[in-house]
């Protein structure tokens, strides 16, 4: 499997991107390296390198992408995959531009209404996997329905769950709570083949008990900042109180192992990156500030999915939800009379 990295997506690149290619070739993972060939020095001998002369900016509109950047890094590391020259792709760039060169170059898998965003929070018990991280911020019922599908196959084959668990996130949990988008997908998830428990609360993604959370992308980046500022206060007031006296400091030392366990479990770059699922292919959104350790992480995600074929699941579990699926979109097309 060939993966084709973003070279100058990451706020250090390329220098982070080059690390983590040289480590993923020596564990016997092909990398094609996208980017100005004159900036990419110390690359691994093994490692292709695919030459690119421009560079998406952080602020820049996903619609001016489209249209102006055809020579830059990651529109030419999408391309690769589009025309089956790479089987993923991997950048730590602008995620509005990767998503939206992702959906024009390799296109929805069959089936599929609209791709999301899918991620990895820590819990009490584990991990929740949460879908959509960002990708859609209107929803209809029909889309929520399928990002729990695809949210319910991502968590099976990333943690080989047999039949996980998917909650809908909403406001409470009893039956009467949430709007219309909830109280509507909820329906359409009771008559699914998934393992569905009902609504689930904020407080459920971090307790674990459910496997899966299902919002739509306005909720769920909203979440997933939240999270992100979490964790960095945490580690920062742990710290801070470790460096307070001596004695706390005698204290960190007898405890340094189980701050680095909580370190660890907190830390984005365990998990590498959050995919963009639904697209005919395999697209790795990894954080801006991705070091290598994340970089790497992202390369083998993707080489894992690749090898147990995410998509081909994808598709299998939609098979199965046709009807409900399609009585969803006939009745959200009939209110839109």
């Amino acid at each position: 499997m060939r993966v084709a990295l973003d070279a100058f997506g990451s706020d250090h690149c390329p220098d982070i991107e080059i690390q983590a290619a040289n480590e993923a070739v020596r564990q016997g993972i092909d990398v094609t390296l996208v980017g100005d060939r004159e900036k990419l020095k110390g690359v691994d001998s093994r490692i292709e390198i695919v030459h690119a002369g421009e560079v998406i900016a952080m602020d820049e509109a996903p619609a001016n992408v489209l249209r102006k950047k055809k020579d830059a890094s990651m529109r030419v590391a999408i391309d690769l995959a589009g025309s089956g020259k790479a089987d993923a792709v991997i950048s730590a760039g602008n995620s509005g531009a990767m998503m939206a060169l992702s959906m024009f170059v390799l296109r929805k898998l069959p089936g599929v209404y609209r791709p999301a965003i899918v991620g990895v929070l820590p819990s009490y018990r584990g991990y929740t996997v949460f879908i959509d991280m960002g990708a859609n911020v209107d929803c209809k019922p029909h889309y929520l329905l399928q990002f729990a599908i695809m949210g319910s196959v991502y968590a099976r084959t990333l943690f080989n769950l047999p039949n996980p668990s998917v909650g809908l996130l909403s406001n409470g949990e009893e039956e009467g709570k949430g709007n219309e988008l909830t109280a509507a997908t909820n329906d359409l998830l009771k008559k699914s083949s998934l393992n569905y428990q009902g609504y689930a609360e904020g407080k459920d993604i971090y307790r674990g008990d459910f496997d899966v959370i299902v919002a739509d992308g306005f909720v769920g980046n909203t979440v997933l900042k939240a999270s992100e500022g979490l964790a960095e206060m945490i580690t920062k007031i742990l710290k801070d109180s470790f460096r307070a006296s001596p004695l706390s400091m005698l204290g960190y030392l007898f405890s340094r192992g189980a701050f680095n366990r909580l370190k660890k479990r907190i830390d984005y770059a365990e998990y590498g990156g959050a995919p963009l699922i639904g697209v005919n292919g395999l697209a790795v959104i990894t954080h801006g500030r991705s070091n290598e350790k994340a970089i790497l992480n992202a390369i083998k995600l993707s080489k894992r999915f690749y090898e147990m074929r995410l998509n081909d699941a994808i598709i299998e579990e939609l098979n199965k939800n046709l009807a409900v699926e399609s009585t969803a979109q006939e009745k959200s097309a009939e209110e839109g009379k």
